[in-house]
């Protein structure tokens, strides 16, 4: 009514770098910062059972987050992710055996692994579907054999050894410390991505995925961008890899095989494809489901399921097995995975009690 004072009403963006934001509103920028603040607690309050789960979903997350960005973001495929994992692994445990401080290994192991990882992306700027994703199958085949034949670089049938992270002359030990140095990698790959996707390459990389036709019509440089993915797949995949090393401080070729990069496809599909934050959430899923099967049997035991599905004897089958069937569900029941869920549940509250 005219001379009355009305409430505002809709979404007032009125400059791209609104539209842009990280945090959409000031309350869930403060969230986030009080999560990172709580979460530098956790040496303090768990064991070092959870401890160490926290570390590894911190470690695979950078990787996944890298694979997030071939799949989820360019729409191409990649089921050999787990071999730049390995390069990563033993790039990092290489520089760190020949006098280069472990700080520095790290990005350099980030760097090298997106070399090779560029090589291996030449194929995506003629493939695509199936063709594409037998390409990769055949890239994590031929750095298998790579680190089972290169005893100059891997140890061969020896395990690589790796030096423990220091910085500044001081010696990480134990997983109270090196916590703080994964939350740290993990805090700026995860801001790098964030930015990355804000910024004129992201948004290519998002209109390959799209349409690729339209996206070439509009003066995006396929071959650029889809060989340009494959390359930061693998650098996070490096960097994640080198965290991996220097936290166990023994590097073999045995935990980079096919069933791994299964294991980070099924992070980013129950995360959500494209969804940064879900990359994170699917992680943290995958890496506590294997747990939660072993807990589930510690409960089960003596049962008549026990009995029935011989728990004990065939927990690592049963494992396996969940794994499969809960990306089928997730791939019928929920595709757009975890993110997608968590912003439902989000705006019910927010909208609440006028949701529907």
């Amino acid at each position: 009514m005219a001379g009355q004072n009305l409430l505002p009403a809709g979404d007032y963006r009125t400059t791209y770098a609104a539209d842009t934001t990280i945090f959409p509103t000031t309350t869930s920028r403060n969230m986030m910062i009080l999560g990172i603040v709580l979460i530098c607690f956790a040496p303090y309050v768990l064991n070092e059972y959870s401890l160490s789960l926290l570390i590894q979903i911190g470690i695979f997350s950078i990787a996944a987050l890298g694979l997030n960005i071939v799949v989820g973001f360019t729409g191409q495929i990649s089921i050999g992710h787990a071999a730049f994992f390995g390069f990563g692994a033993f790039t990092s445990a290489y520089l760190s055996n020949h006098h280069v401080p472990v700080f520095f290994c790290i990005p350099l192991a980030g760097v090298v692994t997106a070399l090779v990882g560029l090589i291996f992306g030449l194929p995506a700027a003629r493939l695509k579907g199936l063709y594409l994703a037998i390409a990769t199958l055949a890239a994590q085949f031929i750095l298998l054999d790579f680190f089972s034949r290169a005893e100059w670089f891997t140890g061969g049938s020896v395990p690589a050894m790796a030096e423990p992270f220091s910085i500044f002359g001081k010696t990480v030990r134990g997983d109270n410390q090196y916590f703080y140095v994964v939350l740290a990698y993990v805090i700026v790959c995860y801001l790098l991505v964030t930015n990355l996707m804000r910024t004129r390459d992201g948004r290519a990389l998002i209109a390959v995925r799209d349409h690729y036709l339209s996206a070439e019509i509009m003066g995006i440089n396929l071959t650029k961008y889809r060989t340009l993915s494959f390359g930061l797949a693998a650098f996070f995949a490096g960097v994640g890899g080198a965290l991996y090393a220097h936290y166990n401080q023994v590097v073999s070729n045995e935990g980079f095989g096919i069933d791994r990069s299964i294991i980070f496809l099924a992070m980013i599909i129950i995360g959500g494809l494209g969804s940064i934050m879900g990359t994170l959430m699917g992680t943290a899923f995958m890496v506590l489901l294997p747990e939660s099967m072993e807990w589930l049997s510690a409960a089960l035991s003596g049962s008549a399921i026990d009995h029935a599905l011989g728990l004990k004897t065939n927990i690592s089958f049963l494992r396996e097995m969940s794994i499969g069937i809960i990306i089928i569900i997730f791939l019928i029941f929920e595709p757009d995975g975890l993110a997608h869920r968590w912003r439902q549940i989000k705006a019910y509250w927010k909208l609440y009690p006028f949701s529907h």
